[in-house]
């Protein structure tokens, strides 16, 4: 534990605020960036909750300097790929320039290490479906294009300065804190594993699959699912790497194994003891129809070891999280 702060961008969402979680339970000082436009309040268990912009170079630094902090984890993003398709310029002003904004506050305030929330989308279609961290970065759509252009950002001034960082390519994240206290309350959310457990627990009247004829074993769409909990100790793992003296690196963060989505839509009516209604739609743009990752360098780098690889566990972590919320919304 360091006696210096870690600013937390995007805490208040769902993956940072589980990081927010770990960090705090472990002692860290913290202070959470978030304009709340899909973050909660009540998802920041921990530290001090800055409302505003990423992109805000001036409050950035302030907060960099009023909270003394030589860590940064950067979460803040939008992150819907079709959204990203029709609506390009939204994902590259906010993923983009505002992490441009962010990290020359960072060069300015000499911040130490930067941890960054990257996706797996930046490989869009890889050979055979399987990303390794060396594999060509091809990114079929904006949203992965506006991450791999911070990663570039990220790397470049990693080589220009003293700043030292761990780039995480996230795959498909999943799951809530199994001690039920924080979860994924995203409005109008597109990630698989919720829509099929809103539609467990009457929020939704179905549960859509975009893409039958794949060429995969049942037609359907194969994704890498990680629990968001492993995702989190991943992040606490990198600082650790970091303060050791650890070099820049860019790491996959998955299971190294696959599902498909009709195999995770058996798995929610497995949980919930009911058949869901299930339509078959047309595929979606930007959609790979395999990713899943190369995920032993992590392991080897960061010492990382997952506790939470079942996609039954993953799938009942969720599903009591949407029953949560039937009783409690998220404010």
């Amino acid at each position: 534990m360091s006696a210096r702060a870690i600013l937390v961008t995007g805490g208040a969402g769902y993956i940072g605020s589980h990081v927010v979680r770990q960090l705090g339970e472990a002692g860290e000082r913290l202070v959470v960036l978030d304009n709340l436009s899909t973050g909660f309040r009540s998802a920041v268990t921990h530290g001090t909750l800055v409302v505003g912009d990423t992109g805000d170079a001036e409050l950035v630094g302030r907060v960099l300097r009023e909270f003394d902090v030589d860590t940064v984890m950067h979460f803040a993003a939008h992150t819907i790929v079709p959204e990203s398709v029709a609506d390009p310029l939204k994902y590259y002003r906010n993923n983009t320039c505002a992490s441009r904004n962010l990290l020359g506050a960072c060069q300015r305030a000499g911040i130490a290490h930067f941890v960054f929330s990257s996706t797996a989308a930046v490989y869009g279609i890889p050979p055979a479906g399987r990303a390794a961290e060396d594999s060509p970065t091809v990114p079929i759509n904006p949203y992965g294009s506006s991450k791999l252009m911070t990663e570039w950002m990220l790397r470049d001034l990693a080589a220009a300065t003293a700043l030292r960082h761990v780039t995480l390519r996230y795959f498909n994240v999943a799951g809530a804190d199994p001690g039920g206290r924080i979860g994924q309350s995203t409005r109008h959310a597109t990630l698989l594993t919720k829509v099929a457990c809103e539609a467990a627990v009457g929020k939704r009247p179905h549960v859509s699959v975009f893409g039958t004829d794949y060429d995969t074993p049942d037609g359907t769409g194969v994704r890498d699912y990680i629990h968001v909990e492993d995702l989190a100790t991943a992040h606490v793992d990198a600082l650790r790497y970091l303060r050791s003296g650890g070099q820049p690196v860019t790491l996959n963060c998955g299971y190294g194994h696959g599902y498909s989505v009709r195999e995770l839509i058996a798995a929610v009516q497995r949980a919930a003891g009911r058949a869901l209604v299930v339509r078959e739609e047309a595929r979606r743009a930007g959609d790979p129809p395999v990713l899943v990752a190369a995920a032993e360098r992590i392991r080897t780098v960061l010492g990382w070891q997952p506790l939470h690889d079942d996609l039954d566990a993953i799938v009942r972590t969720s599903l009591a999280w949407e029953r949560h919320l039937l009783n409690t919304p998220a404010s």
